[in-house]
């Protein structure tokens, strides 16, 4: 601390004046003896005080985005006609490791929409594109009929907001995405944009959800001669989806080992949407250690079961 730092300059001082004032030669030799261990012990003092400020002002500016995140994602859980959307959300503060991970849920004329996203890159420009995401979500989300509109308003979106980035000298980006629908009917439709698939929990077993039309990120469809479409998979009462980012995917332990999570959630098929997310979480942060280097957000959507009268 700065004050530790000036005790031992004060120490260091009183030291140095001491031993010179023992000590043999001229006046002029005392006066620069002592001259110089109060210059150096100044300078050290000032050094502590910047490398301080500068510490503080950093964690400042990681509060600052944690915060921005924070008040750009929806507090979960939602409630909606057709699904209970549990979530769990955990930035990074590292101001270099920042990620740009982004979830929404928006109940429609056209059934509950919910998107899970990640950014490319890290920073405060990946939060930047990952708003422009979620703000054209939320509007096409309700105002488009099909899925594949709301995808399509989506890119827009990206592309937009890279051109803009390419003008004030950011780079481009892209966005990974899985975009969900959901209605009165037993089936989820969903149009994946280079993201990971979700696994399904039901009956006590689970199962990873595999989709055959992925297409390429937010942002790329220049770059692809296919046109995204929806595909659909069952989607019965009583259970849960779970859609993650490759923040829990790519988790590490102190091995190297990325984290097992097809393994893991065999043993959580019974639990709850709230109590699966609470299992993951702690698993997650048990394995790694609680060292991270990526945002960490899931999603636990539970279709309700049937009603008995």
């Amino acid at each position: 601390s700065l004050r530790q730092t000036i005790w031992v300059a004060v120490w260091i001082t009183t030291v140095v004046v001491g031993f010179r004032a023992g000590a043999d030669g001229t006046f002029w030799d005392f006066v620069f003896g002592i001259g110089f261990a109060v210059l150096a012990c100044a300078l050290g003092v000032a050094a502590c005080a910047a490398r301080i400020r500068h510490a503080t002002e950093m964690a400042r500016l990681r509060s600052a985005a944690v915060t921005l995140q924070r008040q750009i994602l929806r507090p979960l859980p939602v409630v909606t006609d057709h699904v209970f959307a549990y979530g769990l959300y955990e930035p990074i503060e590292e101001d270099r490791f920042v990620g740009g991970d982004i979830y929404e849920v928006v109940e429609s004329p056209y059934g509950t929409r919910v998107i899970i996203g990640d950014v490319q890159g890290k920073g405060l420009a990946a939060i930047g594109a990952g708003f422009a995401a979620i703000a054209a979500f939320r509007e096409a989300a309700i105002r488009e009929p099909t899925l594949t509109g709301v995808v399509q308003a989506l890119e827009d979106a990206v592309v937009r907001h890279n051109e803009f980035s390419a003008q004030t000298g950011e780079a481009e980006r892209f966005v990974t995405a899985l975009v969900l629908g959901f209605d009165e009917g037993g089936r989820v439709e969903a149009v994946n944009c280079g993201h990971l698939p979700p696994r399904l929990l039901h009956g006590g077993r689970t199962s990873a959800v595999t989709l055959h039309r992925t297409s390429v990120p937010l942002g790329l469809a220049g770059l692809s001669r296919e046109a995204r479409t929806a595909e659909s998979f069952d989607f019965p009462r009583g259970a849960t989806l779970l859609v993650v980012t490759d923040g829990v995917t790519e988790a590490r332990d102190a091995t190297g080992a990325f984290y097992p999570l097809d393994e893991r959630v065999v043993a959580w098929a019974g639990h709850g949407p709230r109590e699966l997310l609470d299992a993951l979480h702690g698993d997650l942060e048990q394995f790694s250690g609680g060292v991270r280097r990526d945002d960490v957000a899931a999603l636990a959507l539970h279709r309700a079961p049937a009603a008995t009268h």
